[in-house]
Formats: structure tokens, sequence, C-alpha cells
């Protein structure tokens, strides 16, 4: 059984929308951003800040 606090942040990846298949894993509140999230995050293979966009 999940507990509650598992339930309401759940582990999310983040994958670079460079196309590098390079990905972030974070958590996030469910109750305060309900949509797919987006970050500017640094990117190594390309050497640059790309967007990571939340892969479900």
């Amino acid at each position: 059984m999940a507990t509650k606090r598992a339930d309401l942040r759940p582990v999310i990846k983040l994958r670079s929308t460079a196309g590098t298949g390079f990905t972030y894993v974070t958590k996030k509140n469910r109750r305060t951003s309900p949509d797919r999230l987006v970050l500017t995050k640094y990117d190594p293979v390309v050497r640059q800040h790309v967007d990571f966009r939340e892969e479900r």
C-alpha cells in the first residue's frame, strides 16, 4: 500500500528536448503543479541550457 507522501510527491523523469536522451530525476507536488513540468536545465551532452519536459 502506498503512503500518502508517495502519492502526493511522485518521482518524475525530466527528458531533454535537445534529443540527446539525457534525463534528470526529481519529485513534484501534484497539488500545486498538476500539469506537466518544463524546466530549463543544463544538458552536458550538447553543453548548453535546454528545456527539460516531464516524462510519464
